[in-house]
């Protein structure tokens, strides 16, 4: 019979997995792909998508019905069924990436309790837009950190923190992408040590805290007057989703990428097309506009939408 190590433990945790997005999915990937038993997913429930209306079930449903896992969808988590689910589930630990805020009643349920997986290295930018915030802020360094939840949202105790360089020209998108992979693997770094009883926890210092508040869509129209350096960061921080935009002839004008300049004669807010570019003022120097998307259109490079609407289209 083989010697048993630290590596090999009798039997591994039985992981409990809650999540939503595609984001979360890699995470539920990488702890099925590592051995580890998940008796049950919960998710949010179908959403009605698209023109048709259609009831469709979260990235996280669909990945978890591919794995044959039992899934639970619940409006409401204080529901007393949910925690029932749960107990009945007999997990080890739960395991939340990209989900609602849980009661103190489910998280506290299994034996060794939960952790969640959040994209910053915190606790800075504690709250729903972390990728967002950092970009938007200029941070050339970023991260995750999986944490062991407790009432007061973000604040529980640090078991692992990896750190990601943001690139000058990284979109939220892109950081996210990014971010996802290298979350799964600090989710699958955490069971490990908590498996092995090598996890240390160590608490959060408040008074580093910085907030990273949900992103509506009035908080997304540019100010120009702002030097060209911020516009640029807050028009990547915010792509693709929720979109930075400005208002061209009356209609919204979505912008996604952007280029500095050395133009300093084109006044705040003004746009001048050129023959190749699409520029912009701010407050210090012009940006060149990259990839945007006129109402109702698709997103495109410059270079298209430009012949669209020099042909007046």
């Amino acid at each position: 019979m083989a010697e048993e190590t630290a590596e090999s433990p009798k039997r591994r945790l039985r992981v409990l997995f809650m999540g939503t997005p595609e984001f979360a999915v890699a995470s539920l990937e990488k702890i099925l792909e590592h051995g580890y038993t998940v008796p049950l997913v919960v998710t949010t429930p179908d959403r009605a998508k698209g023109r048709g209306l259609r009831l469709t079930p979260s990235a996280v449903k669909e990945a978890a019905t591919r794995h044959n896992i039992p899934v639970l969808t619940p409006e409401r988590m204080k529901d007393p069924d949910v925690a029932q689910a749960i107990r009945q589930a007999n997990a080890d630990i739960i395991c939340v990436v990209a989900f609602r805020i849980l009661p103190e009643s489910v998280f506290t349920i299994p034996r060794l309790g939960s952790f969640n997986l959040h994209g910053s290295l915190l606790p800075k930018y504690r709250g729903a837009a972390p990728i967002n915030w950092a970009i938007i802020n200029g941070d050339t360094e970023t991260g995750v950190t999986t944490f062991f939840l407790k009432q007061k949202v973000d604040t529980g105790n640090v078991i692992v923190r990896r750190a990601i360089p943001i690139t000058p020209e990284m979109t939220a998108g892109q950081l996210h992408d990014v971010m996802m992979h290298v979350g799964a693997a600090a989710v699958v770094d955490t069971l490990r040590m908590i498996e092995q009883g090598a996890a240390n926890p160590l608490p959060q210092d408040d008074q580093q805290a910085t907030p990273a508040p949900k992103i509506f869509r009035n908080d997304c129209q540019v100010d120009w007057g702002r030097p060209a350096e911020s516009v640029h960061n807050f028009i990547r921080g915010l792509s693709p989703h929720p979109g930075a935009f400005t208002l061209h002839n009356g209609r919204t004008l979505k912008l996604f990428r952007s280029q500095l300049t050395d133009r300093t004669d084109i006044p705040a807010g003004v746009i001048r097309i050129q023959p190749n570019a699409l520029l912009i003022g701010t407050g210090t120097v012009a940006l060149s506009i990259t990839e945007l998307q006129q109402e109702g259109k698709r997103a495109m490079g410059v270079e298209e939408f430009l012949r669209g609407y020099q042909a007046g289209k």
